[in-house]
Protein backbone atom coordinates (compact mmCIF):
# COMPACT_ATOMS: atom_id res chain seq x y z
CA UNK A 1 0.00 0.00 0.00
CA UNK A 2 1.05 3.31 -1.32
CA UNK A 3 1.64 6.15 1.11
CA UNK A 4 0.43 9.68 -0.21
CA UNK A 5 2.64 11.67 2.55
CA UNK A 6 6.03 9.93 1.37
CA UNK A 7 6.78 12.92 -0.71
CA UNK A 8 7.99 16.78 -0.74
CA UNK A 9 5.76 18.49 -2.98
CA UNK A 10 7.14 21.93 -4.44
CA UNK A 11 6.58 24.45 -7.69
CA UNK A 12 8.01 23.93 -11.06
CA UNK A 13 8.27 26.59 -13.58
CA UNK A 14 9.19 25.89 -16.93
CA UNK A 15 10.50 29.18 -19.39
CA UNK A 16 11.72 29.49 -22.62
CA UNK A 17 15.14 30.02 -23.11
CA UNK A 18 16.36 30.53 -26.80
CA UNK A 19 16.18 27.50 -28.12
CA UNK A 20 15.82 24.92 -24.93
CA UNK A 21 13.34 24.89 -22.14
CA UNK A 22 14.72 25.78 -18.59
CA UNK A 23 12.87 24.18 -15.54
CA UNK A 24 13.46 25.41 -12.10
CA UNK A 25 12.04 24.54 -8.72
CA UNK A 26 11.23 27.97 -6.75
CA UNK A 27 11.63 26.46 -3.24
CA UNK A 28 15.13 25.18 -3.68
CA UNK A 29 16.28 27.05 -6.06
CA UNK A 30 17.35 24.36 -8.31
CA UNK A 31 17.17 24.60 -11.97
CA UNK A 32 17.76 22.18 -15.11
CA UNK A 33 17.31 22.53 -18.26
CA UNK A 34 15.80 20.34 -21.88
CA UNK A 35 15.39 20.58 -25.30
CA UNK A 36 11.49 20.11 -24.90
CA UNK A 37 9.25 20.81 -21.84
CA UNK A 38 8.66 17.09 -20.99
CA UNK A 39 12.53 16.86 -20.42
CA UNK A 40 13.26 19.63 -18.81
CA UNK A 41 10.29 18.37 -16.06
CA UNK A 42 12.12 14.88 -16.35
CA UNK A 43 15.73 16.60 -15.79
CA UNK A 44 14.36 19.25 -12.91
CA UNK A 45 12.88 16.12 -11.12
CA UNK A 46 15.91 14.14 -11.02
CA UNK A 47 18.07 17.53 -9.66
CA UNK A 48 16.24 18.12 -7.04
CA UNK A 49 15.82 14.71 -6.23
CA UNK A 50 19.87 14.54 -6.24
CA UNK A 51 19.63 17.87 -4.09
CA UNK A 52 17.49 16.54 -1.91
CA UNK A 53 19.38 13.29 -1.00
CA UNK A 54 22.49 15.18 -0.34
CA UNK A 55 20.54 17.83 1.91
CA UNK A 56 19.18 15.00 4.02
CA UNK A 57 22.03 12.54 4.12
CA UNK A 58 23.57 15.69 5.44
CA UNK A 59 21.91 17.31 7.95
CA UNK A 60 21.63 20.71 5.83
CA UNK A 61 18.68 22.58 5.19
CA UNK A 62 17.15 22.54 1.88
CA UNK A 63 14.82 25.17 1.70
CA UNK A 64 16.30 27.85 0.40
CA UNK A 65 13.75 29.62 -2.20
CA UNK A 66 15.01 31.74 -5.31
CA UNK A 67 14.84 35.51 -4.89
CA UNK A 68 12.23 36.97 -6.14
CA UNK A 69 14.81 39.30 -8.34
CA UNK A 70 15.62 36.50 -10.00
CA UNK A 71 12.06 34.38 -10.04
CA UNK A 72 11.13 34.10 -13.48
CA UNK A 73 7.78 35.09 -12.73
CA UNK A 74 8.60 38.92 -12.13
CA UNK A 75 12.18 39.41 -14.22
CA UNK A 76 10.87 37.90 -17.08
CA UNK A 77 7.30 36.58 -17.40
CA UNK A 78 6.75 36.66 -20.95
CA UNK A 79 9.52 33.39 -21.61
CA UNK A 80 7.17 31.59 -18.70
CA UNK A 81 5.60 28.42 -20.47
CA UNK A 82 4.12 26.12 -17.58
CA UNK A 83 3.71 26.30 -13.73
CA UNK A 84 3.00 22.83 -12.46
CA UNK A 85 3.22 21.11 -8.86
CA UNK A 86 6.59 19.19 -8.93
CA UNK A 87 6.33 16.35 -6.61
CA UNK A 88 9.25 14.31 -5.30
CA UNK A 89 8.70 10.61 -3.73
CA UNK A 90 11.29 9.50 -0.95
CA UNK A 91 11.67 6.83 1.11
CA UNK A 92 13.04 6.46 4.75
CA UNK A 93 15.23 3.81 5.70
CA UNK A 94 16.58 3.07 9.48
CA UNK A 95 19.54 1.16 10.30
CA UNK A 96 20.30 -0.66 13.77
Amino acid sequence: MANDQNHFEFTGLIFKDGNSFVSLCLEVDVASQGRTVREAKKMLAEAVTLYLETCLENGIPHLRPVPSEDDPRVSQPESVVEHFPLKVDFKVHAFA
